[in-house]
């Protein structure tokens, strides 16, 4: 399992590249966004750990033009209490984040269940899919299509819409979106679900023109409606 992990912080990188490689992880230490960039384009990695302060190229910026050409799994490293950095992180695509200083086991952790996401679909054993209007999801692939026009979804937006369209016209609760999409408790002052909803929201409306939404059940979590 090949990680990128871009941080110009050289005592951490290596810290961090001998304990996840002793977790069966193969850590390729990088030091500048532009670096990461062209990493990410030989297709040779698995995940990617970006550090928001880097000079000449922000992580913020790197995490931009990444999603403008990659899926690939991004757990953001934000400076401690800097919720800006990671509100904005989230919206622009990161499926997770984790503020410094961290615990290294919990970034193992945090690491491991984005990268669960993202294999789930594929290690499934049957070709399932599930069907909402015309609204295609098949976990098994972590494809989305509506009317045939594919939706592309981080994987913490595709379990979060997977979650979502188990259950059409029900509540699902933000700590059921927590625990299963993103792999911990949800807090009553985290707002990693509102954020990956409100970019899942606003690319449903873009594809399906209003005809598939995402309620707000305020306190509690949130419904997938369709109307067609």
């Amino acid at each position: 399992m090949r990680i990128l992990l871009v941080d110009d912080d050289t005592a951490l990188s290596t810290m961090l590249t001998e304990y996840l490689g002793g977790e069966g992880f193969e850590v390729h230490p990088l030091t500048s966004g532009q670096e990461a960039l062209a990493a990410v384009q030989t297709g040779k990695y698995e995940a990617v750990l970006l550090d928001v302060m880097m000079p000449e190229v922000s992580g913020i910026d790197v995490l931009r033009q990444l999603r403008q050409r990659s899926q690939i799994p991004i757990l953001m490293l934000t400076a401690k209490g800097d919720d800006i950095d990671r509100v904005v992180g989230l919206e622009m695509g990161a499926d997770d984040y984790i503020s410094k200083p961290f615990l290294a086991r919990e970034l193992l952790a945090r690491l491991r269940a984005v990268l669960r996401r993202t294999a789930a679909g594929l290690a499934s054993a049957t070709p399932e899919e599930i069907e909402l209007g015309e609204l295609i999801l098949s976990p098994h692939r972590r494809h989305v299509t509506w009317r045939g026009q594919p939706l592309s979804l981080t994987a913490s937006e595709f379990k979060l819409l997977e979650l979502l369209a188990r259950s059409p016209g029900s509540l699902v609760t933000k700590a059921t979106l927590s625990e299963q999409a993103l792999g911990r408790q949800h807090e009553s002052y985290d707002r990693s679900v509102d954020v990956h909803i409100g970019r899942l929201r606003q690319k449903l409306s873009e594809l399906t023109g209003g005809q598939l939404e995402i309620r707000t059940i305020r306190g509690a979590g949130y419904v997938l409606e369709s109307s067609s």
